[in-house]
């Protein structure tokens, strides 16, 4: 389907677009994921800045357009090589994305190829990509300022003009409230919603009367439960997952190939169906939003299909956008083979 000038595909709840993703920002749901697989400073496809230095200002407008339509539901996650995110970083921070942690790719030995000449390279032969996590910071306003989470959650509470230790028997714990989610330090821990609603209800019963509401979202009325289970990101972790993803290259039949299983592969960074199924599993629901700006051949749109999730992909190139509408059109629990071929044929069609 054609709109606008511009195509785009559907299935289910899953929609590729053939367009640049700057003009698409507006028209999508906000996310509850966005998985970015974009520039990496290497030139490695029309518009890729030569080197990592440039990849910031490549990202700019993009994560500009993230943080407007983000919630503190999202979670990014974030693909490039170590010096490109090294150089996005600060600008991610910029715009409100609080680092979680750095995930790695470790793709084995097999992958050093001609990255093993040392004495040429001068360093250790390069086997990994990262994949780093950010969460949308929760960011509250007081007075003339923003306060981030933990602090905007101690001076709430401060005020009530109620004793620190009357925050516990709110919560009907023994020290927990202190301890955990009134407290400065680095072991501060967010409050569960139900406990969180209990210190709501103390605080605006017994708080001074002249300072009511307390722990309000617009000045009018505090937050509720079910407001609050949104003010942070999902997250869950499967028994035996670390931050270091043992996965080989892909040169097997998932790979896309120009011409067959010699041939030269569709696109340069193609990442595993696995890889990014954890991802979204990790950070998501059924249902849930995910965004996926620079598709490529749209493996997130694909897992997104296959995990019950809604989707919206952006790629520029036309011949990479068909290839990626014959993955979702065609893809089943039995994948590989298939779209391999169907992916080599579409490529072929369109030379």
């Amino acid at each position: 389907m054609a709109t606008g000038g511009r195509k785009r595909f559907s299935r289910g709840d899953v929609t590729i677009h053939n367009a640049d993703v700057l003009h698409l920002y507006e028209e999508w749901e906000p996310p509850v994921v966005i998985v970015s697989d974009g520039a990496y400073g290497i030139s490695g496809f029309p518009g890729d800045p030569p080197t990592a230095e440039e990849v910031a200002s490549w990202y700019e407008p993009h994560i500009k357009k993230w943080s407007e339509k983000a919630t503190p539901l999202t979670t990014l996650w974030f693909w490039n090589r170590e010096i490109g995110w090294a150089n996005v970083h600060p600008l991610l921070d910029k715009y409100g994305w609080e680092y979680i942690s750095c995930n790695v790719w470790d793709k084995g030995i097999a992958h050093i190829a001609g990255d093993s000449n040392v004495n040429v390279l001068r360093r250790f032969p390069q086997v990994t990509e990262v994949c780093v996590h950010y969460i949308k910071r929760a960011e509250f306003k007081v007075k003339d300022r923003v306060a981030r989470m933990q602090e905007w959650l101690r001076l709430e509470w401060e005020r009530t003009e109620l004793p620190q230790s009357k925050a516990n028997e709110a919560c009907g714990v023994k020290n927990a409230a202190t301890r955990k989610y009134l407290t400065k330090d680095h072991l501060w821990y967010f409050p569960p919603p139900k406990r969180f609603g209990k210190l709501v209800e103390y605080a605006n019963r017994y708080g001074n009367p002249n300072g009511r509401p307390y722990f309000f979202i617009d000045g009018k009325k505090p937050f509720t439960e079910q407001e609050w289970a949104k003010m942070r990101p999902k997250f869950y972790c499967e028994l035996g997952v670390t931050n270091v993803w043992g996965h080989p290259p892909l040169h097997d039949e998932e790979r896309l190939k120009e011409d067959g299983r010699a041939g030269k592969a569709i696109h340069l960074n193609q990442k595993p169906l696995q890889l990014i199924e954890l991802t979204i599993k990790a950070s998501s629901d059924k249902k849930d939003v995910i965004w996926e700006p620079f598709g490529g051949l749209c493996t997130a749109a694909i897992a997104s299909h296959k995990l019950g999730r809604s989707c919206y992909s952006a790629e520029i190139d036309e011949k990479i956008y068909e290839i990626a509408v014959q993955r979702l059109q065609n893809y089943d629990k039995r994948e590989a083979e298939r779209i391999r071929i169907k992916g080599f044929r579409a490529y072929r069609s369109l030379e």
